[in-house]
């Protein structure tokens, strides 16, 4: 099969870089920097599976900034351009995707259309129409920024919303590519699938917010929060995974999920969807109002990223801390190696580690690390079990 696949991301690069094991596989994109960098091997994403695979393994694996022709006698054509939710229109900015759509339709209209970039329910059945084919399929992705390549080898399930031939050869060729066996495919209608993706980030994102209004409140009272949810957690209907208190939910994907799903519910009665989005404003505010009472003259925020092993930090909740603190007229010293701008959000930015302990008077971490193992009186964070 000859694949195509737009947007070098990590969700189009783990997806590139699976099917490529059996697979005539271009990978498109924008940047002539990053197509340079998978033809010469190297992982434009900070993940050390990908960085690995791409030097190690046989992949048939080439990269383009040529749209047109790496459409050309595809098979499938799979779109993973950027979906940024839109605070104006409170809906995600799908203009990128539905770019390549059009264009791809255009260039080869026999190859099926994968769509992997978040979308709001009923985006597929309006390209459908808008383009006049039935070849376009959304595959939400279940991946986790650090770790996208070993998610899409092990599989919780893979989705395709439809069901035909083409739909189900995708989902084999997924599963093909896998590490992991017996993995249960789903093929469901096109608003379905979007469905799924919304509604299973919204969840994690509410199972956030309660352990972290848990934290808050335990917190608040002088009470011990990991001797409560390791006692709530023996409870198999609850169980102890995913239950690390945090700043807040964050990344690239949750916050604009639930704020589309919020979006896609607004005729239709709701009070959860719209608690989970104000619980982690709620979240961050508090955080910052705890820092802000130990009468601090400098912050220091250790680390923008919310993952080890990553250096994405968009949308990352200590974001919300740095305002808030730094708005109550509180000098904040951002430490961010993998950050080359002297500012961020008006703070300053520095990469010398011990320099920035020691001109600290409170360190924010919103996970632990053993580099600040040195000044643990100066840390403040939630991270109770020391998971990601």
């Amino acid at each position: 099969m000859k694949i195509s696949v737009f947007g070098i991301g990590y969700v189009g690069l783990s997806n590139a870089v699976l099917l490529a094991q059996h697979n005539t596989v271009v990978a498109v994109d924008v940047s002539p920097e990053r197509v340079a960098m998978i033809n010469a091997r190297i992982s434009p994403i900070e993940e050390k599976a990908l960085s690995d695979w791409l030097a190690n393994r046989t992949l048939h694996l080439s990269a383009t900034t040529d749209a047109e022709a790496a459409c050309a006698d595809a098979d499938y054509i799979v779109v993973a351009t950027p979906t940024d939710y839109d605070p104006k229109t409170d809906f995600f900015d799908t203009s990128s995707v539905e770019q390549v759509l059009s264009m791809a339709h255009k260039a080869n209209p026999t190859a099926a259309l994968i769509v992997k970039s978040t979308v709001p329910v009923g985006f597929v059945r309006r390209m459908r129409d808008s383009i006049g084919s039935e070849n376009i399929f959304f595959c939400p992705e279940f991946l986790r920024e650090g770790q996208a390549l070993h998610d899409n080898l092990n599989p919780s399930r893979i989705v395709v919303g439809a069901d035909t031939p083409a739909a189900r050869g995708f989902a084999q060729l997924m599963a093909d590519g896998a590490q992991a066996s017996n993995i249960p495919l789903l093929f469901t209608g096109p608003e379905e699938a979007e469905s799924i993706k919304l509604f299973a980030n919204t969840y994690l994102a509410l199972r956030v917010a309660f352990f972290n209004e848990l934290d808050s409140y335990a917190l608040s009272a002088d009470m011990n929060a990991r001797e409560i949810i390791e006692g709530i957690g023996l409870d198999p209907r609850i169980g102890t995974h995913y239950n690390n208190p945090s700043f807040g939910y964050g990344g690239y994907c949750l916050p604009k999920d639930t704020k589309q799903l919020l979006a896609n519910f607004s005729d239709v009665p709701q009070n959860l969807m719209r608690a989970v989005v104000q619980a982690n404003k709620t979240r961050k505010e508090y955080i910052a109002s705890k820092v802000i009472e130990m009468g601090p003259q400098t912050v220091g925020i250790h680390r923008l990223v919310m993952k080890a092993g990553s250096d994405n930090f968009r949308q990352t909740s200590v974001q919300g801390v740095i305002r808030n603190i730094r708005d109550a007229g509180i000098r904040v010293l951002v430490y961010e190696p993998s950050l080359s701008k002297k500012k961020f959000m008006g703070c300053e930015v520095v990469t010398d580690l011990e320099a920035f302990k020691t001109e600290c008077d409170v360190i924010v971490a919103n996970r632990a690390s053993a580099d600040l193992s040195d000044v643990e009186d100066k840390v403040f964070t939630r991270d109770i079990f020391g998971v990601s």
